[in-house]
This record gives C-alpha cells, structure tokens and sequence, in this order.
C-alpha cells in the first residue's frame, strides 16, 4: 500500500478544524492510499507548555490513517494563525523514517506550510494544495492584518510556492497572477469535491415542502470569525426574523463565551454553538447563507448546496467558482447588508424560486464536485506524480 504523508495545519481541534485535510484524507483513504498526517494540535497531556512543545502526540485511527499533533501557541481572531516549534524538523525526521510515496502540503501561509521550504532543501517533492492565495487573493479583516498578510506573501509565501513541486489550487486563480508569480506551468485546480451520500436531497420530499410551508430556516453554518462576516448575515437577517415569526434564524457554529455578537442577537437568533450532525442541520434548512469577506473553496457551501439548500454566497473566491449565480444560488458584493437582506426575502417570499434554485445547487454539485468526479482526478494527479519525478 502506498503511503501519503499529509501536512496540515489542523485536524479536528475543537473549532480549529481543517475541513478540507480531513474530507481529502477519507477520500485518499478510498483510492487506496494510508494516510499519516502531521498538523498542529494539543499534544501529550493535550495541553501547550514550555515543556511539552514539539512533542507530538500520536493517534492511530485505523490502519490507513495515522494523525501526529504538535502543540502549538494560537493566536485568535483576526489572526488565527498557530506557532508550533519544531515542527518541520519533526516533519523531516517523520519522512525519512517513513519514506512515504507522495508528500503533500495542505493550504498556504500558515505555519506548517513552512515544511514545503524544508522539505525542498532536503530534496524532497512536494504536492501544494490551497484554496486560496493569503495576502494575494485572499484578504484578512483589517488594515495590519491585510499589511501583514500582503509582507508574508510575497516572502514565504511566495517562495513556499516556488519550493513546491506542483501547485494544486481548489478552485481557479487569475492566470495573470500565476504568471507573474512563476508558478503557472506547474498549477492545476482540482476541488476537494464531497460524499454525497452524507447529504441527502431531503429538501425537495414532497413531506419537507409541505413541513415547511409555514416554517422557514435560515442558517449559517461555520465560526464566529470576522474573515466569516456573520455580523453582516446577522444585521441582514435578524430584523427580517423580528417582522416574520415564521422565519427561523440560527448560526450553527463554534463561538467563544461571551462573544459580543452572541449577546447582541440571542434574543432574535438562534446560536446552536458546535454541532457534529451538519447533514440533519442542512436537511432542515431552507436558505443558506454564507457572507465571508474573503473564502476559498468553502465545504460548508458544499454540503449545502449538495443537501438542496437555496444558498446566498458573497461574491469572492470559490463561491464563484461553486455557485452560478441566479441559477444555483444568489451571489451578493461582500459586506453588503441591503443585497444580503434583499436576497433572503427574495427566497422568503418566492416557495418556487427556493426549489428550483436548491434543485439546481445539488445537480451542480453532483455535476462537479461529487466524490467519484475528483476522485478520478486525484488518482490521475498522485500516478502522474510519481511516474514522472
């Protein structure tokens, strides 16, 4: 069995959840590859001190997946961003101990992606995935975020990508920037794609419709982060849900205790806090809205669209690429809080609008982005990769 050592910046820690690294994995997994995966994370005694940095914990799921944490110091919003000390000298020992058939580097910018630059100058080739160009095409909130994030793109940043190997983007960048940044000819897009089996097109059962006829929900799933623009979805929704009792509002995600924007809306809105059952929270929701500022290839529009939902995207990154808009779903100019709101009572009001537009979000999904479809193109990716050093 050929091996894929896989180097993320999280897994599944708390609210610091890799989304995309562990879909991949399960996906790597079933084209018959065993996955050991290095992220940073709670270590031994699952706390961070002086005395257990760089000390890994390690979990072994199954016999195809392998997951080794190393503490790290995070740094909260608008940052979000973990320091993990030793961690590509643990990623370098990790590989010449394992010698793994492929190397693959999941996301940009942050700390762990620093391993491409190690690995590189020990000779190894590596795969780059990332749904996004931090400080490029990708923007925090804020203006020292954004100057610091435009510093470290055009530095490590930009030599992370000329380290690697090939360059694999989830969802299409500007060609004029791939060419002025060197990297063209050794890009490729290919999404993280979804099961759908997990999602089921419950939304269209002629019981759902009619369960719902008087009841509408409307849900943002994901992390109460600025860069997510939930206090846009919230300003937009919550006085529509204040005139309308039918209209159902709710923000399913993690949040820290005490968050201003929780205190604020409770009384309107509904904040479930971390739920591990999305597919039932999706077959329940009618619109789905996702407002962020700046996203890459977004897995929870994915899971959305693939559950039927008729979803309102903000105009920026991978939601171009994912929805089309007025067909598949509503695109709106990020932070705009009248379009927003215009487009949730567009779908309050119009019952035919909301099946048709669901409809057609779960068809492009299964057109595009279902696991069989890119699991085809991954495997075609790692044999190409390897016969060709």
């Amino acid at each position: 069995m050929k091996t894929i050592l896989l180097i993320s910046p999280y897994w599944k820690e708390d609210h610091r959840w890799m989304a995309s690294s562990v879909k991949l994995a399960e996906l790597w997994q079933r084209l018959g590859y065993k996955v050991v995966v290095v992220c940073m994370g709670k270590g031994e005694r699952g706390a961070v001190s002086r005395e257990y940095l760089g000390k890994p914990s390690i979990e072994k799921i199954s016999e195809t997946l392998e997951i080794h944490r190393i503490p790290d110091w995070f740094l909260p919003d608008p940052w979000n961003y973990g320091i993990a000390l030793g961690f590509s000298g643990y990623v370098a020992r990790l590989h010449r101990s394992l010698q793994p058939d492929i190397v693959v580097v999941n996301k940009l910018l942050f700390w762990s992606s620093l391993s491409t630059i190690a690995l590189r100058l020990r000779g190894v080739r590596v795969l780059q995935l990332t749904d996004a160009l931090v400080g490029m095409t990708w923007w925090p909130r804020g203006r020292i975020p954004k100057i610091c994030a435009a510093i470290y793109a055009f530095t490590l940043g930009w030599l992370e990508l000329l380290c690697a190997s090939k360059i694999v983007f989830f969802h299409p960048q500007p060609e004029s920037l791939l060419k002025r940044l060197r990297i063209a000819q050794k890009s490729t897009v290919i999404p993280t794609g979804i099961d759908l089996k997990s999602f089921q097109r419950s939304a269209f059962s002629d019981q759902r419709l009619s369960a719902h006829s008087s009841q509408l929900t409307a849900t943002y799933v994901g992390r109460l982060e600025s860069i997510k623009g939930v206090d846009d979805f919230l300003a937009a929704a919550a006085p529509l849900a204040e005139k309308d009792p039918a209209l159902r509002v709710q923000v399913v995600g993690w949040y820290k205790e005490g968050h201003p924007l929780v205190n604020h809306y409770q009384r309107s809105v509904t904040f479930t806090g971390l739920q591990s059952d999305i597919a039932s929270i999706l077959a329940n929701t009618d619109i789905f809205v996702l407002p962020s500022h700046s996203e890459g290839l977004s897995n929870a529009l994915m899971e959305a669209m693939a559950s039927g939902c008729a979803c309102i995207a903000s105009d920026v990154g991978g939601n171009r690429f994912l929805m089309q808009n007025g067909l598949s779903g509503f695109l709106f100019p990020k932070g705009d809080r009248e379009a927003l709101r215009s487009h949730i009572q567009r779908l309050v009001d119009d019952p035919e609008k909301r099946e048709a537009m669901g409809r057609a979000a779960r068809e492009r999904i299964e057109q595009v982005f279902s696991w069989d479809i890119v699991g085809k193109q991954y495997a075609h990716l790692f044999s190409a990769f390897v016969a060709h050093p």
